[in-house]
């Protein structure tokens, strides 16, 4: 036999095992309730300890972006999850396998590079604030200096981080650009001046698992 309150009168009832998950009315007072599976009942009568504790929302949105990167990039030639860092993870760095540009001392162009790393870290403020975002390998683009990438300034809460890792390498293969405010003014110049050699990767990098 099921045995359950109304969650509005608290009025006490037994009914066949056969009904549980049927919708009905409260007999006392009215109240449309449905009528809970025993494993239900056992799951929010077992003491506090045999409880999984609710993480808070800055985890929980953490732990998404974790199983959500995985999944996204598992089995994506373009861009890998080098590493994590965290429990849940907060920290990233991610590989690129796309054309994109670097500028060497001696050369007046820049040259084709092929691999970029990339870190990401979610700050303490992180959903509500933008992830901090940087290059670890050399790239000559005129939104991206050693020390930050400008990932745009109308980053939501809602936003998910796979789509902002794609965005970067978008960006990495001049995909996506900006040269009315640049990071890097030689680069955006440059641009400007090439925009017919641009991008320098055209291929799609967006896995098949986010569309």
């Amino acid at each position: 036999m099921i045995e359950f309150d109304c969650p509005q009168c608290r009025g006490h009832f037994s009914v066949d095992d056969n009904l549980a998950g049927r919708r009905a009315r409260c007999k006392k007072c009215g109240t449309p309730l449905t009528i809970p599976s025993p494993q239900l009942l056992a799951a929010l009568q077992a003491p506090p300890a045999n409880r999984q504790p609710r993480l808070p929302p800055r985890l929980r949105r953490l732990q998404a972006d974790a199983e959500q990167m995985r999944d996204a990039f598992a089995n994506f030639p373009l861009i890998k999850v080098r590493s994590m860092t965290g429990e849940p993870p907060d920290e990233y760095e991610i590989e690129y396998f796309v054309r994109g540009l670097e500028r060497l001392a001696d050369l007046k162009d820049p040259v084709e590079r092929s691999y970029h790393t990339v870190q990401i870290k979610l700050t303490g403020d992180y959903p509500r604030m933008s992830p901090q975002c940087k290059m670890v390998t050399p790239i000559f683009h005129p939104n991206i200096e050693p020390g930050t990438i400008c990932v745009g300034d109308h980053w939501t809460a809602g936003e998910r981080l796979v789509d902002l890792v794609v965005r970067i390498g978008e960006m990495i293969a001049y995909q996506a650009y900006n040269i009315k405010s640049p990071l890097d003014g030689e680069a955006a110049m440059w641009a400007d001046l090439h925009v017919g050699d641009l991008p320098v990767d055209e291929r799609n990098l967006r896995p098949p698992e986010l569309d």
